[in-house]
């Protein structure tokens, strides 16, 4: 089922100089069809649509067969999303740069998201490797979308070396468990305010985005918690519409928490005067 977007949508924001209205990027692995995944891109409003070129060719090809790519190109096509395609499971940055020149030649675009593990247990990204092959990409002339830590340091030397946007993670890939440290993303949005921020990986629900986006971060990207519900597309509508209203509540401007009961209509101290 594929819900309407809400009526008011929050302001657009700009990635490598291109501006996008929706702030939700979705993903493509582990879909039970080419139909739901196409369902579940259209009633997400994404206009960004990831895939790893590793997993994809791997497992969709075996699904699909050899038109798998040709197929997935003609969803997201459909649903008027373009690519990003990505290094996951990609173990040292000289791996990830060549992977991402094949996805250049097959996807037709500079965008790569940059994906370089360090932990087999947490799938936490390597920050050496990630800095290594993203300052390595820029120089070829990929605009890099780097998946990293919320580690402000290791934000900054992303910067440092050409990326324009950062992807910090909220909880390991696939975990469902939210965001674990709302102070460090707290503190990257503050410390980094003009830079776009992208949370991705680890969100469950669509509480777990809205409150992301009520940070102040710009989008969100998730793949497991849309891929793998009973229902893709209506999950994927839900999504839509928690990080729409948590982007139009950060921008409505949220009220401070307070340790006491405040009364939303005060009475003040004077007597109540009765003709």
């Amino acid at each position: 089922m594929i819900i309407e977007h809400p009526a008011v949508a929050p302001s657009t924001w700009t990635v490598y100089g291109e501006k996008l209205s929706s702030r939700f990027l979705i993903g493509s692995a582990g879909y039970p069809s080419p139909a739901v995944l196409q369902d579940a891109i259209a009633a997400s409003g994404a206009q960004v649509v990831t895939v790893g070129l590793k997993r994809h060719l791997a497992g969709e090809a075996q699904r699909h067969g050899d038109d798998a790519i040709a197929l997935l190109r003609a969803t997201c096509r459909a649903a008027g999303a373009r690519l990003l395609p990505n290094t996951a499971g990609c173990r040292s940055a000289r791996e990830a740069v060549l992977l991402a020149q094949m996805a250049r030649e097959l996807f037709e675009t500079r965008w790569i998201k940059l994906e370089i593990i360090g932990d087999e247990h947490t799938l936490q990204p390597d920050p050496f490797e990630l800095v290594e092959a993203a300052e390595h990409l820029t120089m070829l002339g990929f605009q890099v979308f780097p998946y990293c830590t919320d580690d402000l340091v290791v934000c900054r030397r992303l910067l440092d070396v050409g990326c324009e946007v950062l992807m910090p993670w909220a909880a390991p890939i696939g975990s469902g468990q939210g965001l674990l440290d709302p102070h460090a993303l707290r503190t990257l949005r503050a410390r980094l305010p003009r830079m776009p921020l992208i949370v991705d990986a680890g969100l469950g629900a669509p509480s777990h985005a809205a409150e992301a986006m009520e940070l102040g971060f710009d989008a969100v990207l998730l793949n497991s918690a849309v891929a793998q519900s009973v229902d893709p597309p209506q999950m994927a509508a839900a999504f839509a519409h928690a990080i729409a209203g948590g982007r139009l509540g950060y921008e409505a401007g949220l009220i401070a928490a307070q340790d006491m009961a405040r009364p939303s209509t005060p009475c003040g101290n004077e007597p109540i005067l009765v003709d």
